[in-house]
């Protein structure tokens, strides 16, 4: 049996003393005389319910639940007050309190409050472990270490929670949306539920609404005698993906939007109303703005679709994560082809780097795969990525020593000083003429990359 954490912060020692032979049996008890040393604990250790005085002396406990709170966010807080004031006892649930006890304490409702956030704990705790091992048994949702993707995991976190808000997503064809929506679909508390992904550009309009919400028996002609679910009932109690929801027809536009009004929708052929239960994300890459001035999409289906918003980074605005990427589809793919190419060359390495991918993630990931298949080595080399270096010209350099001009002063010179010079005068050519890529500078003064970082560092 689980035996949870019970922490009692209150400033009477009595009721603390109290409290604590009264739980203890059933409890691991902590207390606590204050609200500081309470939130200080915080940082070794959590416990699972607390049992808080509203009337503490110096910090007062409905400012501790609040800062508590936001370091725990599903920490279970009971709060106590010596009498009947509905204005703090409103405070303090706002503030995201389970439930409150008044002073004196009867213990019949002291027990009955305590399972009752106990119950609320168990079950909290059966869904996250439940979820846990829900994104274990999925490969990952995103890889890369850039701001651009902790920024959008960040987001995924904060959105997922709330099933009932439609969310768009927004990106360049290849970087990710429908990885983006099961993320948020295997986050929120409709986990267990299908993800129904749907490709709105792939229905005619004479098909959209009985593959939308499917049709009863003898609906039309051709129609299956028993009748078919449709897509939005499958998704019931789960998550809807709209793939590409510009491209849907006006006709199917005005349709979709009769369903997210209320939730309710009419199989083709059927009297019959159904209800379910669906989180909606939609997700394309073209300028829904645009589209509505063009009178190509409805602004009462944007607004429907569009209450929280996420612009997903294209691969070349986050070139950080390339190299991570490579690594990891490369291992996906030695599985999948069971090759053995453990590496990736640092010309390789810098190819990749300077490539224009405007296919995003899944260009790269067909690089790879092609370059894992054909590799003949552990290593992937940069004609294995089969990707043609076009480096930018500018006037042509002297190669030998014997084309540059010589000429020593009288009074001589600082020969050291002046190749330093030479060298940065060079790097910052370089860098002009590939406005500022470092990996084709390099190349072009036929120098190692991370040497021509260190230089540039040194030279700042």
């Amino acid at each position: 049996m689980i035996r949870y954490a019970v922490a009692i912060v209150d400033d009477e020692e009595t009721i603390r003393d109290s409290l604590e032979m009264v739980l203890s049996e059933d409890y691991t008890i902590s207390c606590f005389p204050d609200a500081e040393s309470f939130l200080l604990s915080l940082k070794k250790s959590s416990p699972d319910l607390v049992l808080m005085d509203i009337g503490l002396p110096a910090m007062n406990g409905i400012d501790a639940l609040n800062i508590a709170k936001q370091k725990i966010p599903d920490l279970a807080v009971i709060m106590i007050t010596a009498f009947e004031d509905i204005q703090m006892v409103i405070r303090s649930m706002k503030k995201g309190a389970f439930d409150f006890i008044l002073k004196p304490i009867n213990p019949d409702i002291l027990e009955l409050t305590i399972q009752k956030a106990v119950a609320s704990i168990a079950l909290r705790k059966e869904v996250k472990l439940l979820q846990e091992k829900y994104l274990k048994d999925h490969e990952p949702v995103f890889i890369g270490e850039s701001k651009h993707i902790e920024d959008v995991m960040d987001f995924i976190h904060t959105v997922a929670k709330s099933p009932d808000t439609p969310i768009m997503i927004m990106g360049e064809t290849g970087t990710g949306k429908e990885l983006i929506a099961k993320a948020i679909h295997a986050r929120s508390p409709l986990f267990q539920g299908p993800f129904i992904a749907v490709n709105c550009s792939a229905f005619p309009d004479e098909l959209i609404e009985s593959e939308l919400f499917g049709y009863d028996e003898g609906a039309f002609s051709g129609a299956k005698k028993q009748g078919k679910k449709g897509l939005i009932e499958e998704a019931d109690n789960g998550t809807l993906f709209l793939d590409e929801v510009a491209d849907l027809s006006l006709a199917g536009q005005a349709k979709l939007l009769r369903f997210l009004e209320n939730g309710e929708f009419y199989k083709v052929g059927s009297t019959k109303k159904h209800s379910v239960k669906v989180r909606i994300v939609s997700a394309t890459n073209k300028n829904l703005e645009e589209l509505m001035e063009k009178d190509l999409f409805r602004k009462d289906l944007f607004f429907r679709l569009c209450v929280v918003k996420a612009k997903i980074p294209s691969l070349n605005e986050r070139k950080e994560d390339i190299p991570t990427l490579a690594r990891y589809f490369l291992f996906q793919f030695n599985r999948k082809f069971k090759k053995n190419v453990v590496a990736i060359s640092l010309e390789a390495e810098n190819l990749l780097l300077s490539h224009p991918f405007t296919g995003n993630v899944r260009e790269l990931k067909n690089m790879i795969e092609r370059a894992a298949l054909i590799a003949k080595t552990s290593t992937l080399t940069g004609e294995d990525l089969g990707i043609q270096e076009t480096l930018p010209t500018g006037n042509p350099a002297p190669d030998k020593v014997s084309d540059i001009p010589v000429s020593i002063p009288e009074q001589g010179l600082n020969l050291t000083g002046l190749l330093e010079n030479i060298e940065k005068k060079y790097m910052e050519q370089a860098l002009l003429l590939t406005r500022g890529n470092e990996s084709k500078a390099a190349r072009l003064l036929k120098m190692n990359h991370h040497t021509f970082r260190y230089k540039l560092k040194k030279i700042n």
